[in-house]
């Protein structure tokens, strides 16, 4: 009797971090180079994993030196791996839209230029749509901006993880000038404007 309840117990146990691992959900965001955007969401609580690569395009042309041609299609994006019951996907659209890059900013974003570095919302589902094209109208109504939005919300076809030198590449590269000029102002927004939301 007692080894039956240790036995459940264990395999109960070990079936939590599945269970738990079922619970997260993925959205994948484009607003620029992608280091930048990465950053800025893995310091966000509830996400549990930031990725950088391209949507938009083919898998044979998801490479950086061919993406940055500018003709692919791709977009530099972000996958972004979280839990709802902890930040759910409009929270992670207002920190995309407020603070991870300038929506307003058509086929580049600072100093890049080219379609590679549009703002898109690349959706998984019709609920991500909705939101994502709500939050747009909220905006635009609210006159946030002094430009239109031109943030494309397009259905997500595939990501493709980019090389391993571009993941993690802000912590990897404090003092580097473009990260010091462009991307840590960034994450030191996200903890300024939301500081409920920062994560260390």
């Amino acid at each position: 009797m007692v080894r039956a309840f240790l036995v459940r117990a264990l395999m109960l146990a070990m079936a939590l971090p599945l269970a738990a691992a079922a619970q997260t959900q993925t959205a994948v965001f484009a607003g620029g180079c992608f280091w930048g955007i990465d950053a800025v969401f893995k310091h966000v609580k509830g996400v549990t994993r930031a990725v950088s690569g391209y949507s938009g395009g083919e898998s044979s042309t998801a490479h950086y030196e061919i993406v940055s041609e500018g003709t692919t299609g791709h977009a530099e994006s972000v996958q972004v791996t979280f839990d709802p019951s902890v930040v759910p996907y409009s929270t992670l659209l207002k920190v995309f839209f407020s603070v991870a890059h300038d929506p307003t900013e058509l086929n580049r974003q600072g100093p890049d230029e080219g379609t590679q570095y549009r703002s898109a919302i690349f959706y998984a589902n019709a609920d991500q749509q909705r939101a994502a094209q709500a939050s747009i109208v909220q905006l635009t109504q609210a006159k946030a901006y002094k430009h239109p939005i031109v943030t494309q919300v397009v259905p997500l076809k595939a990501f493709y993880a980019a090389e391993d030198y571009h993941q993690d590449y802000l912590a990897h590269h404090l003092a580097q000038p473009y990260i010091v000029y462009n991307d840590l102002p960034k994450v030191e927004n996200l903890k300024t404007k939301y500081p409920e939301l920062y994560r260390p």
